[in-house]
């Protein structure tokens, strides 16, 4: 997730495009679904922008009518649907229930359990240069991340790495170098009880420990520990260990040894970047969009925000986290209505100075152009080097911001099978050792790494 995901992440009451009234709109199959009257087709997508985001909203609506200019023959219905795009819980219940819009959105992480649903359509044999223009210059691994079985299911429409991000603001205040950012957990212990002294309800460092997220950051912490979630084969729990240890007794410490975490913990992926929107949070670990997220989302300013590589325990870290999102098909869907979608994701998701890659709109808007994310197309494709060009020509962020984070690439590590399951699991190690002081990280672990092999037995 960047963010939630992004993920990112990115939220979302039902808003029609430009040309539907504000009202509700079934996403199973309701007549407008169905009829392709007039030659029309027509299909849902979920994900627009809350309209709390307002420029967003308005380019996405914006985006919405111009694509249905230029294809008079598509009508495309905007769907927004609660937490669903920020939250994992509230997508599997959304999948459980089958309430998913015809194109709907889905992390990395998601591909097993829509599998599992029967609700996921291959649409191997429809995706080609044809119905997205730029596909030739995808990554070839994010294609890979939606493929099960030889069988493609989605279309990869971002992605991420983890690092430290850190407020530069904060940082000076606190006496703090801000081209100097810390590089070992020792370091971000230190960085952090500077910061908090600052008083005002700051907090030096702060973490996820609910709605599946605690288990998310768990991941990339142990992975910088040089640790793993799962066994190779996937089939057991691999970090009730020295390294999962690690990760828990270094969060402890600052919570409870530092008193440099704050007080309110069982943060999720809003609660934490609301805090950093407001001046509140010295540093977390997140990826680029994260500081989209905090202008755009939660008031913040952009120039206040800079980006290092994730830390290691002594050294560089061994590895770090990286995952993304895609849209999926609805199985029932026509040919029509798949290549309805698949033209409009290829607008909106993949098409360089279009929709999300539109930098010239963006560049105005307060919105960060400049971040090394999403980098959705491989090294030296065309697609690739239009988008960097574009994006170095309206940069209205401070580039050097990130130049630690680019120029010290840590080892990504996907994200495990069944993350989404895990990470729920792992969210109660993360919550006992931020709520209470007695905690004992061996119990956590050896708990949580008792329901990840049952959950994992169950589904194999």
């Amino acid at each position: 997730m960047s963010v939630p995901q992004y993920r990112r992440a990115a939220a979302l009451a039902l808003v029609a495009g430009l040309g539907f009234s504000l009202t509700a709109c079934s996403t199973k199959g309701d007549d407008d679904k169905d009829s392709n009257a007039g030659g029309k087709v027509t299909i849902t997508v979920d994900c627009q922008p809350v309209g709390a985001q307002k420029e967003l909203l308005k380019n996405w609506n914006d985006d919405v009518a111009e694509f249905q200019r230029q294809n008079p023959d598509i009508v495309i219905k905007s769907v927004s649907v609660g937490e669903q795009c920020n939250n994992p819980p509230d997508f599997t219940a959304r999948l459980a229930g089958g309430t998913v819009t015809d194109v709907f959105y889905g992390y990395m992480t998601d591909l097993q359990q829509v599998l599992d649903s029967g609700q996921a359509l291959d649409i191997t044999k429809i995706v080609s240069k044809d119905t997205i223009p730029t596909w030739d210059s995808v990554d070839p691994a994010l294609k890979e991340v939606f493929t099960d079985g030889g069988k493609l299911y989605a279309v990869p429409v971002k992605n991420y790495s983890m690092g430290l991000v850190y407020n530069k603001v904060l940082f000076q205040q606190a006496g703090l170098d801000v081209n100097n950012p810390p590089k070992t957990w020792a370091e971000v212990r230190t960085a952090a009880k500077k910061i908090s002294a600052l008083g005002n309800g700051i907090s030096g460092y702060s973490e996820y420990s609910a709605g599946n997220t605690g288990g998310w950051h768990f991941t990339s912490l142990l992975y910088s520990q040089g640790g793993q979630v799962l066994s190779a084969d996937g089939k057991k729990a691999d970090f009730n260990n020295a390294q999962g240890k690690q990760v828990l007794q270094n969060i402890k410490d600052m919570r409870y040894g530092d008193n440099s975490m704050g007080s309110r913990q069982l943060l999720q992926w809003a609660d934490l970047l609301t805090n950093a929107g407001a001046g509140k949070v010295g540093m977390f670990i997140g990826a680029p969009d994260a500081t989209q997220a905090i202008v755009s989302q939660f008031q913040g300013k952009f120039q206040d925000w800079a980006m290092a590589p994730l830390p290691g325990q002594d050294g560089p870290a061994k590895g770090t986290l990286g995952g993304g999102e895609g849209y999926f098909f609805k199985k029932d869907l026509t040919p029509e209505q798949v290549k309805a979608g698949l033209k409009w994701i290829a607008y909106q998701k993949l098409t360089p100075g279009k929709g999300q890659f539109d930098y010239v709109r963006a560049k105005p808007q307060n919105y960060p152009v400049g971040l090394p994310q999403p980098l959705l197309f491989a090294n030296g494709s065309a697609a690739q080097k239009q988008e960097l060009e574009l994006r170095k020509a309206n940069a209205n962020v401070d580039t050097a911001n990130f130049a630690l984070f680019e120029a010290t690439p840590v080892p990504i590590k996907g994200e495990p099978r069944n993350a989404q399951a895990v990470y729920a699991v792992l969210d109660a190690a993360m919550s006992g050792v931020l709520t209470n002081p007695n905690a004992n990280t061996d119990a956590l672990l050896k708990t949580a790494e008792e329901k990840v092999n049952q959950l994992l037995t169950a589904g194999s």
